[in-house]
């Protein structure tokens, strides 16, 4: 199911990059700490990465990436989550799922459920490949796919219905 709805392309040079990127970077600190209090929270949820996901594909890539690269450092700064030495993996993943979403919305002008899960699962991939490669260990770059399959269906389901619903225009 998909109804008409607007996405656009900010660029560098528009205030509304910097306005939008803030508010999804606040978002991916929010939320977060919501996940954090369940056990394992933050490994089964993946809150980190939903406004990425969400800014890239409402705003374009450029939005995405600025919340993709501020989210985790913000975090890591403020509350020690995440920790510093897997800084580099989720950051990657994170500038991947922006690049992807950002390449989606551009090329789809839609968004519709599979579209999403498209963009969740090549930005797991993806980015999985590459933690693979920065750490050399496999199982830690499967840990998203093996703990985070409810966090990767709620970024799918949250932002469809989010950008379906509630940011339409």
């Amino acid at each position: 199911m998909e109804t008409t709805i607007k996405l656009y392309s900010l660029s560098f040079t528009e205030q509304k990059t910097y306005l939008w990127a803030t508010a999804f970077v606040a978002g991916n600190i929010l939320l977060p700490q919501l996940f954090h209090l369940l056990p394992q929270g933050g490994m089964i949820f993946l809150p980190i990465y939903f406004f990425t996901l969400l800014g890239a594909y409402k705003f374009g890539w450029k939005v995405g990436l600025l919340t993709a690269v501020l989210s985790p450092l913000v975090n890591s700064a403020l509350f020690g989550m995440p920790a510093v030495a897997v800084l580099p993996a989720i950051m990657l993943k994170s500038v991947v799922l922006a690049l992807v979403a950002g390449y989606a919305a551009a090329r789809y002008h839609k968004a519709s459920l599979l579209i999403l899960a498209g963009v969740v699962a090549a930005y797991q991939l993806l980015g999985g490949l590459g933690e693979w490669a920065l750490t050399g260990s496999l199982q830690a770059a499967m840990q998203d796919i093996r703990l985070g399959l409810p966090g990767m269906l709620l970024q799918v389901a949250g932002c469809w219905l989010l950008l379906n619903r509630a940011l339409k225009q």
